[in-house]
């Protein structure tokens, strides 16, 4: 597709909105569409995306806010008359090839009343579809300026039928649809955040979380232990099942490598994933080391990668038989991750009550339970309500991308 993307300034301006612009553009870039930036102020700030200033889409523009002062005196709309057929005709130019243009804030904001009265002519041409993607309005506020409840301010009230409405949240939904008078045809789509570049993830970690879906799983349990006996990765696979039994989506990471010069080692590896076989749990259990993404790249798990795994996991699990000490334990702390592990006079003396321990002699379900017990907690439940509802991609996915087909199948119909 071919999406224009509008708002009063883009990148390097820095602002709420001028974020959720860039955040847009290259979001749909990455996923092949074409995609150009129009605004007043900003710059070429993606070498790989369009952009196009034009002053007169500012919302500082001396002229602008001068012909909105004449406004204020006269309502008279003959006023801006010429600038917005300007508009229109920059519009028509400017977008002559695109398929969607996305407009942010402008039709409900009374910075640039000439733009927003172009981008309404502009829709009713139908040559391409118009979203109004609606972050804020002055009406919702008790001490917005007395001056737009009249003559042509009142346009930022209207709701346009040519015009596709999005709104960023479930009340912003509500708060839209009093103002038009209904919030029928009113699409949610919520801002969002890229996982991947907050927490700065490596490229080897990004594609293993895309190959395996990991951002789409209930639980990431992470267990960075050698393959050995000791570690017990046998009962590892039995919870993992234990959940997946009471209808939770978990995954867990195996990052340790066994020793391909030690038969034994090699005997109980073969042995583990047959036990993962067996409980019908291969897909959940993922042998990092042995790991290859579709792109033929072989993950080798350094300190970089092993920090990402962390960062992106829900829970540390260690359900070692015996251990010296408990490094994982400490690193898990460091990055705030919560603990679940086995009673052993080490694990104890590292947490000393800071962690969730089970028995050794505990059954899997039980061991399962302390999981999902502690998977629901307050820090952990907001965490995966950023990763799995307001991460980008899959926002895009499940609601931007189904809308934006919809809407460009709905122009060719009408062409």
């Amino acid at each position: 597709m071919n999406i224009a993307i509008c708002h009063y300034s883009c990148p390097p301006v820095v602002g709420g909105v001028e974020i959720i612009v860039g955040q847009q553009a290259n979001l749909l870039k990455r996923d092949h569409h074409n995609v150009k930036v129009l605004a007043g102020k900003g710059g070429q700030f993606s070498p790989y995306i369009e952009t196009e200033i034009n002053p007169m889409l500012s919302s500082t523009n001396i002229h602008i806010n001068e012909l909105h002062e004449q406004l204020k005196r006269t309502g008279d709309l003959e006023i801006i008359e010429p600038d917005i057929r300007k508009m229109v005709e920059f519009l028509d130019s400017s977008l002559r090839l695109s398929d969607i243009l996305i407009a942010h804030n402008i039709l409900t904001m009374p910075y640039n009343l000439p733009l927003t009265y172009a981008i309404h002519r502009f829709a009713a041409k139908g040559n391409i579809k118009v979203i109004s993607w609606n972050h804020d309005s002055p009406y919702f506020y008790e001490d917005y300026p007395d001056y737009i409840n009249q003559g042509p301010w009142l346009i930022l009230k209207e709701k346009n039928p040519n015009i596709c409405y999005v709104c960023i949240s479930e009340s912003r939904k509500s708060y839209f649809g009093r103002l038009y008078g209904s919030n029928h045809d009113l699409d949610v789509i919520p801002n969002g955040i890229f996982p991947s570049d907050f927490f700065q993830l490596g490229p080897t970690t990004i594609r293993l979380i895309n190959d395996e879906g990991l951002f789409d799983a209930d639980l990431i349990i992470i267990q960075p232990s050698r393959l050995h006996p000791r570690k017990n990765i046998e009962l590892s696979i039995k919870v993992i099942k234990a959940i997946k039994e009471k209808g939770i989506n978990a995954v867990l990471l195996l990052t340790g490598a066994h020793d391909p010069h030690e038969r034994s080692f090699i005997e109980y590896y073969s042995k583990l994933k047959n036990l993962s076989t067996q409980e019908r749990v291969a897909d959940n259990i993922i042998f990092i080391t042995e790991y290859i993404s579709k792109n033929q790249h072989h993950l080798s798990v350094d300190r970089n990668i092993l920090k990402d795994l962390y960062l992106i996991s829900d829970i540390l699990f260690m359900p070692s038989t015996q251990e010296g000490f408990g490094i994982p334990l400490l690193e898990a702390g460091i990055l705030k991750l919560p603990i679940v592990c086995s009673n052993i006079p080490p694990f104890r003396e590292i947490c000393n009550g800071d962690a969730c321990i089970f028995d050794l002699k505990d059954t899997p379900e039980e061991i399962a339970d302390k999981v999902i017990d502690l998977s629901k907690s307050h820090v952990l439940s907001m965490y995966k309500k950023a990763i799995r509802e307001y991460n980008w991609d899959l926002i895009y996915q499940k609601r931007f991308l189904p809308l934006l087909k919809t809407l460009t199948m709905s122009v060719k119909n009408s062409r």
